[in-house]
């Protein structure tokens, strides 16, 4: 996952000031070109690029940003995220430039173009930077003053630059309003929660910032000292306390929107809560919003957001009464389906009072016989609750929002607690509590707390966001009580579901003790979890259709792989279909629990071995649900799937012989190629020598690149790398969801030779795609849907060489309206506006003969009739105008 995220373009007065900011700022020679960037609407925005020098060697790259006309107007710091630099910045600083802003973005120390060494917000580096940012944007003649030396200025930033946003409000008296997102108030806390090193997202931290000797030598010094250990010590702690925010809490007292994600297991929502808490007690206005995405994926809201953010400095900076800031609290939820191609749709649900994380608490009785279990060594096998590195727009967490578990928990390494059914919808936002007595073999244990929602039936546990609390507890060698905290969630767990509180001893995001040893757990009371937004929300505007990258290769393949070990009920497998890879029959999904409204209806087609289908149709047409259903991710209303002629069902175990992979796959950058596919391979549990990963890469074709890191990788090579990932274990069918999204031409062609040579050795391949000249090159067979049903299914050929669709060239264009009476002619089928003239499609009694005399009666310009054979007029004519 990169720390910069780049969708947040700019996301992110304390009554001291660091003596420090009192150093001059020196520009130096040959900087501060000024260019005109074109806008869409004007006025233009101007942009000079400057280099400072801020003592002690260091230079900070920077770009200011102004337009429209002359006047002094308040300024606005823009903050990058960790392993980014000013150039994420730069559509969020022209934005706001446009809007009467005067913006300043800077590279921080050791990224981008900046020199010295990153010191993680160190009070005397990249605080004191802001401070002298500040000194020179208060000698711009452009900058609104609200005093000699004192610009009205705000500060912005996303995760590394929302803390700085927060500090800089704590350290110098001269800022006006921040608005810090998906950021961290206690950053040992958030590295080192309750005395647990968290190493994989340290790693990555480290990682994204180039290596351990980019970082000053006691933060290297520090990071190898915990890493080797596993253990952080209190002079780590107290390292990384200096250089957080609540080391200035009570200094923090100037207007603040807080903007955290709800899919984030490195910042979770516990950091802005507290945060807020501070704030507020300082006697500032704070507001706290919770976005469905964060580092572990999901979605951003980036319009959303910068919106608000605007409206927060207008009313701050701008002094505009009228600005609407928004609710004191505003939580974003996932609502059901949309009307697109099965994508969820999210609402804001608001607040006037921020609830913090434990209101209106509801207990729930858990029950359970007290439980032993082992802490294995070398904590290996770890458990699996969210994986750092995959998110971008999809990752784990957001599946959980979907109602998808993905969570691995190992026999012998945790222990269980459960409720009785629900007998109403509860809905969790805040942090459930519990109490457990707890002994161990040593004298201290490390455990891993978490909360599942389970369905009826033995519906798979879903863990929601894939949260879960550490806690080191020590002295329990006679044993003691301890008081879990679980993550902060917003989660509506429905009538009939059952609440699990698990404990285990391992999770593969940190570091457990090494030495075996075994735990002895013991409720003492049941689950107390908060309900203070359940049914007293005000739905917060209108609601938000937002794009749902399908599901990271990784984690689709968790659900196939882990799910399929399960027990199902389901029909017997036809023996007359052994051989054939998908048979769909009447299938049928509806939009929510009920109603008239259809994602698929009566759906039926087949697939032989060998080929290489292609899945086409508009937005909408159902062929991502299609696909949700067919990896049993989902469960059809009607109809059915049969895999070599077994039926498809949440944890089939046929689905072991079926790789998926869909857009958004990520990777640990940090590791290899091959590395990343080995770690994911044992993810699943298999034998290694099912994973048949040699004969993989051949045909995905990497060669000596799987050596080297994956952040080093280009686009292609990354799909082709989750191409092969999907490949493991050589399914016999193979399901990919826009392989070639963002390739260009040379990686596309790569793509189409990978999906050709999977298919040669008698394997099936089954694309979607929106680009149908590849579509033509790469498919042997098509099935066209539209609305949820099937249009045409077929060879390629076939359908591409129809000759009932006619090419009909005209002199002069013609538009939507001849072109729907031509649709009405008797003998036509459907007609469709193309370029030089029309495309029509004939019916059971349509001739050519019939047709171009209609269209002279008609008074179209007719210059040709002749059959088409390009796949995109086919597929237009079968869907009709799509206007």
């Amino acid at each position: 996952m990169d720390l910069r995220l780049p969708r947040v373009r700019g996301l992110l007065r304390g009554p001291r000031r660091l003596l420090a900011a009192a150093a001059a700022v020196v520009v130096l020679a040959g900087a501060g070109t000024w260019t005109a960037v074109a806008g869409d609407d004007p006025p233009p925005v101007h942009r000079s690029d400057r280099v400072v020098a801020v003592g002690d060697g260091v230079r900070l790259d920077t770009s200011y940003f102004t337009a429209g006309p002359a006047g002094r107007r308040p300024a606005v710091l823009l903050a990058h995220g960790f392993g980014g630099s000013k150039a994420d910045l730069r559509d969020q600083a022209e934005d706001l430039a446009r809007d009467g802003y005067a913006v300043l973005t800077w590279s921080a120390r050791g990224f981008g173009e900046s020199t010295g060494k990153i010191g993680l917000n160190a009070p005397d580096g990249e605080v004191a930077d802001v401070s002298r940012l500040i000194d020179w944007l208060a000698e711009r003649p452009e900058v609104r003053l609200d005093g000699k030396g004192d610009p009205r200025v705000g500060v912005a930033g996303g995760s590394y630059g929302g803390a700085v946003s927060l500090l800089a409000a704590g350290h110098d008296d001269r800022v006006d309003a921040i608005a810090p997102a998906v950021t961290y108030w206690n950053l040992s806390d958030a590295l080192f929660p309750n005395g647990v090193f968290k190493k994989l997202w340290a790693g990555i931290f480290v990682n994204l910032g180039g290596g351990c000797g980019r970082f000053e030598d006691d933060l290297c010094r520090m990071y190898q000292r915990v890493a080797e250990s596993g253990k952080p010590d209190a002079a780590a702690t107290a390292l990384l306390d200096e250089r957080s925010p609540q080391a200035v809490a009570d200094r923090i007292d100037v207007p603040t929107l807080l903007v955290q994600g709800q899919t984030d297991s490195l910042f979770p929502l516990g950091q802005a809560d507290l945060a807020a808490e501070a704030i507020r007690d300082n006697g500032a206005p704070v507001a706290v919003d919770w976005i469905a995405g964060g580092h572990d994926g999901g979605d951003l809201e980036t319009d959303r957001v910068e919106a608000r953010i605007g409206a927060w400095f207008d009313r701050y900076l701008k002094d505009d009464a009228s600005a609407g800031t928004g609710p004191a609290f505003r939580v974003t939820r996932t609502v059901g389906t949309g009307s697109g191609d099965g994508e969820p749709r999210l609402e804001g649900v608001s607040a006037d009072t921020y609830p913090g994380l434990g209101s209106d608490p509801r207990p729930i009785a858990l029950r359970g016989r007290e439980q032993t279990f082992d802490n294995p060594a070398g904590a290996n096998p770890p458990a699996v609750s969210a994986l750092p590195g995959i998110g971008g727009s999809g990752g784990l967490a957001q599946l959980s929002s979907l109602g998808v578990g993905v969570s691995l928990d190992f026999p012998g390494q945790h222990a269980a607690f459960e409720s009785e059914p629900l007998e109403e919808d509860v809905r969790i936002t805040g942090s459930p509590t519990a109490t457990v007595h707890v002994k161990s073999t040593k004298d201290e244990a490390v455990l891993f707390a978490k909360v599942y929602d389970v369905g009826p039936g033995g519906a798979r546990p879903v863990l929601p966001s894939q949260l879960v609390t550490p806690v080191r507890v020590d002295g329990v060698g006679d044993g003691r009580d301890v008081k879990l905290t679980l993550p902060a969630i917003d989660h509506e767990v429905e009538s009939g579901h059952r609440l699990r509180l698990v404990l285990s001893s391992t999770d593969l995001g940190y570091a457990s003790p090494a030495a075996p040893a075994r735990y002895t757990v013991s409720l003492k009371g049941g689950l107390t979890v908060p309900t203070g937004l359940g049914d007293t929300g005000q739905v917060a505007g209108l609601p938000a259709w937002v794009w749902w990258a399908p599901l990271a290769g990784a984690a689709v393949a968790a659900v196939l792989l882990l799910t399929a070990r399960r027990r199902t009920t389901a029909p017997p497998p036809d023996p007359a279909l052994a051989g054939v890879p998908l048979q769909i029959t009447g299938l049928t999904k509806r939009y929510g629990k009920s109603g008239d409204r259809y994602a698929v209806r009566d759906l039926s087609f087949r697939v032989e071995q060998g080929q290489v289908l292609g899945l086409l149709g508009p937005n909408g047409a159902g062929k991502t649900t299609t696909l949700r259903m067919l990896m049993g991710l989902i469960g059809p209303d009607g109809g059915e799937i049969r895999v070599f002629g077994h039926a498809i069902a949440p944890g089939a175990p046929v689905l072991s012989r079926v790789g998926a992979f869909v857009e958004g796959a990520g990777f640990l950058p940090h590791l290899s190629g091959r590395e990343n596919l080995e770690l994911y391979w044992r993810a699943t549990g298999r034998p290694p020598e099912d994973a048949h990963l040699d004969e993989a890469l051949e045909i995905a074709g990497l060669g000596d690149a799987l050596a080297r890191a994956v952040r080093t990788y280009s686009q292609g090579m990354r799909q082709r790398l989750a191409i092969a990932q999907a490949m493991l274990g050589l399914p016999d069918l193979l399901i990919l969801d826009e392989p070639t999204n963002g390739l260009d031409p040379p990686q596309i062609r790569e793509m189409r030779e990978v999906m050709i040579r999977y298919a040669a050795a008698g394997r099936t391949v089954i694309v979607s795609s929106h680009l149908l000249s590849e579509v033509e090159q790469s498919c042997t067979h098509l099935v066209v849907m539209d609305r949820g049903r099937l249009v045409q299914a077929g060879p390629v050929a076939e359908i591409v060489g129809t000759g009932d669709t006619l090419l009909v060239g005209t002199s002069t264009a013609v538009d939507a309206p001849l072109a729907e009476k031509v649709a009405a002619l008797p003998g036509v089928a459907s007609a469709a506006v193309a370029d030089g003239g029309l495309l029509v499609r004939l019916g059971p009694d349509g001739t050519a003969r019939d047709l171009i005399a209609e269209l002279v009666r008609l008074d179209v310009p007719v210059e040709s009739v002749g059959p088409h054979r390009r796949l995109e007029d086919a597929f237009l004519t079968l869907i009709g105008d799509p206007a």
